[in-house]
């Protein structure tokens, strides 16, 4: 039996009285004391926090009361995000004493809707660069990915049902993908990174991520302040175009193949229409995305780098230091370039079509390395709203998804014809070993 059924299934079983949350929070811990030693999905665990709020809502299910939809839903939450009560330390020293003192909006929304926080997800030091302690449950020598590390690999290990992931280059994307599981990047909000650690103010996303595209946008619903009634995937096939140029072209051979499988099951009753040219500029985003993301990080971090240079992993030192050195010229050239390339962009969009694309250029590479942000920093560049799901396993058995990606604020769209696709693409397998 699947330890872990999805959302939707498990808050109405709390509804019917057939399970409580202090049960699924029970069925939470069990999995992470029996795989998080190996797998190191988690930087803080607050069982006893989790259960205490678990009793309230198992007494609240008992009296025919639900909070909301995430009613008794044990979740994770990146550790760049505040949660109250518990340290955010952002994969750091400099942060090791750091206790929130209040949750930040997107969590404080989620525990409103039922939601029950297990504990702080591993993110890569400062969700930069440098690689972390979690393990890619599907292969121990492989990344999880970056930097929402810890929040993908205990959601492809079962641990919790939904968890918390930022985005600035492919911190969302990146690590649902190899590990197997779903992600949205929302449109690019900076209200929405309130209490919230940051990497650059020109490019930070925070969005769900889950095992299924429902659970994706429940959370979302929940995070958006929707009771998530309204969230269901359409019948109606979805506009889709693949976008060859690029992406498909910058695939390694197996990931292009098996999307490429994917597609021609999807394109047998979706909608297929032809990929619009990408902007003649696109090639360039990815240097203006790389200074923008440098000066922005070394704003954040000038002082505490210059007083104490080796607390910071070598990959975020290289960055701040890069990021001191550009001029201001040089700054300005990458904004004004982001916001022409933003414009340019949402214009490809025509109708109703959304645009699919590999999720990542690879399956996950080795562990040292967090893998490559190519086909993602696009779109957080753009700040257009894009979801991932699995659609196979390479020879090595390694996860491989797709990418859609929309038009802003078209989330919901997204998600159901996302949701379209997942139930034609039909993935269920599971990382081995894991039972």
């Amino acid at each position: 039996m699947d330890p872990i059924p999805n959302i939707r299934e498990t808050v109405a079983a709390v509804a019917a009285g057939d399970v409580t949350p202090v049960e699924l929070v029970q069925r939470c811990q069990a999995r992470i004391e029996r795989y998080d030693a190996e797998l190191c999905a988690w930087a803080t665990l607050d069982f006893d926090g989790a259960l205490r709020e678990a009793r309230r809502l198992t007494d609240m299910a008992g009296r025919k009361e639900i909070a909301g939809p995430l009613h008794g839903v044990p979740i994770g939450v990146k550790d760049i995000i505040d949660a109250a009560g518990l340290p955010t330390q952002a994969g750091s020293p400099l942060r090791r004493d750091h206790v929130a003192d209040r949750d930040a909006p997107v969590v404080a929304a989620l525990r409103r809707a039922g939601a029950i926080v297990l504990g702080k997800t591993v993110t890569t030091e400062w969700a930069c660069f440098d690689p972390p302690p979690t393990r890619n449950p599907w292969h121990a020598e492989r990344t999880p990915g970056g930097s929402s590390s810890g929040s993908a690999a205990a959601l492809a290990a079962r641990m919790c049902w939904g968890a918390l992931g930022t985005q600035t280059g492919g911190s969302i994307i990146r690590p649902a993908t190899y590990c197997g599981v779903c992600g949205l990047k929302p449109t690019f909000s900076p209200e929405a990174m309130a209490g919230i650690v940051p990497v650059s103010f020109h490019l930070d996303h925070v969005g769900p991520m889950a095992r299924s595209i429902d659970d994706v946008a429940l959370l979302y619903a929940a995070m958006t302040g929707r009771d998530g009634a309204a969230v269901a995937a359409s019948e109606s096939p979805p506009a889709l175009a693949l976008l060859t140029s690029f992406f498909m072209e910058r695939a390694d051979d197996e990931v292009r193949a098996i999307v490429a499988d994917a597609w021609g099951v999807l394109s047998r009753e979706a909608r297929a229409v032809p990929a619009p040219a990408l902007p003649t500029d696109f090639a360039e985003l990815h240097a203006h995305h790389r200074a923008i993301m440098a000066v922005d990080a070394a704003q954040q971090h000038q002082l505490a780098f210059e007083a104490s240079p080796k607390s910071f992993g070598p990959n975020v030192a290289s960055l701040l230091r890069e990021g001191l050195g550009i001029s201001a010229t040089r700054y300005a050239e990458a904004l004004r370039h982001q916001q022409q390339f933003r414009a340019a962009m949402a214009a490809m969009f025509d109708d109703d079509v959304l645009f699919v694309t590999p999720a990542a250029n690879t399956a996950a590479p080795l562990r040292s390395s967090t893998g490559d942000p190519l086909f993602h920093a696009p779109f957080s560049y753009s700040g257009l709203p894009t979801v991932c799901l699995p659609c196979g396993l390479t020879k090595d058995g390694l996860p491989v998804g797709l990418q859609l990606v929309g038009p802003p604020w078209s989330e919901d769209r997204l998600l159901a014809a996302a949701a379209w696709c997942e139930r034609r693409l039909a993935f269920a397998a599971l990382p081995p070993g894991l039972a």
